[in-house]
């Protein structure tokens, strides 16, 4: 690399105030030796990469470009340098979890528990977001570990597996259809449907499904929780495709039922992932082997 660090971390210095000033006050330098570092960067990229006015600066296209690219290098290798200022003693550290809110309730939540009862001095920290989107903390650095539903197309990453899941089609047990009649997919995507929104990993897993038969789902409802999936599929408003391991009161209750379907959706997994030749750090790799994740790199494509 022909450009110096330092003056990548200027850049995102001053990207992150929107200020020369403040950027310089921050990094205990000089107004005049920010400026030199921005020009130097400039003329070495030989693209302008801030706009000057009255009230700041702001980033060009360029810039914005060179940013998003540059908070992630710099957010990594801060991760690693606080990472390694840690005792590899679990008698103190932190630990960084990325997971959705139902697989951290669902999953995650009785682990967490035990987690922090036995070692109190570890610092827990939950990130919510899609599969998708805790995902991409991960590779920015964000969290150590992201629980995902597969598939996750990622061969920069590893794949530790945790336990299977099933999609399965429910509906209020009133609802008008017939519970012991075995639907086709084409029948059940004509139904009044409740899907979870389009940036979820399940709906997307669904909707790819249904496409490789020619079949287009298009829901009346799109949801972004899989607890307000059931609870409008709950008071007929629709049947849904849900994951049954995360919905089990709601069937064992009563209040919805499964809807057979022909053939069964196939099986796929709620998978822990880490960043591929990143090593894991002792807390981390501890949670992991708590839970029973095994690794098995193989299933990410």
């Amino acid at each position: 690399m022909s450009i110096k660090l330092e003056l990548y971390r200027v850049f995102k210095e001053v990207a992150d105030n929107g200020s020369v000033s403040a950027a310089a006050k921050n990094l205990y330098i000089s107004q005049s030796a920010v400026s030199q570092a921005i020009k130097q960067l400039e003329d070495q990229l030989e693209v302008k990469l801030f706009t000057r006015g009255t009230r700041g600066v702001t980033l060009t296209g360029e810039g914005n470009t060179l940013y998003q690219y540059v908070s992630s290098a710099i957010g990594l290798i801060q991760s690693a340098e606080e990472k390694i200022s840690l005792t590899k003693s679990l008698d103190m550290g932190q630990l960084i979890i990325g997971a959705s809110d139902t697989i951290t309730l669902c999953f995650l939540l009785n682990y967490l528990d035990e987690f922090h009862r036995l070692y109190p001095n570890i610092r827990l920290h939950v990130l919510n977001g899609t599969s998708l989107e805790v995902i991409d903390l991960l590779r920015s650095g964000k969290v150590d570990v992201a629980f995902a539903n597969l598939p996750v197309n990622d061969r920069g990453l590893d794949m530790h597996h945790c336990f299977d899941i099933h999609d399965v089609f429910v509906a209020s047990s009133d609802y008008d259809c017939d519970f012991e009649q075995c639907y086709t997919w084409g029948q059940v995507a004509k139904m009044p449907m409740i899907m979870m929104e389009k940036k979820s990993n399940s709906r997307l897993y669904i909707d790819r499904l249904f496409l490789e038969q020619g079949i287009v789902v298009t829901p009346e409802i799109e949801l972004g929780s899989h607890d307000l999936v059931l609870a409008l599929t709950k008071i007929g408003l629709g049947i849904s495709c849900v994951i049954r391991e995360f919905s089990q009161e709601a069937i064992g209750s009563g209040d919805i039922k499964e809807i057979l379907v022909e053939p069964p959706l196939p099986s796929r997994s709620i998978g822990a992932f880490s960043l591929k030749n990143v090593s894991l750090e002792a807390v981390a790799s501890r949670f992991l082997e708590m839970i029973g994740c095994r690794q098995c790199e193989s299933e990410v494509k």
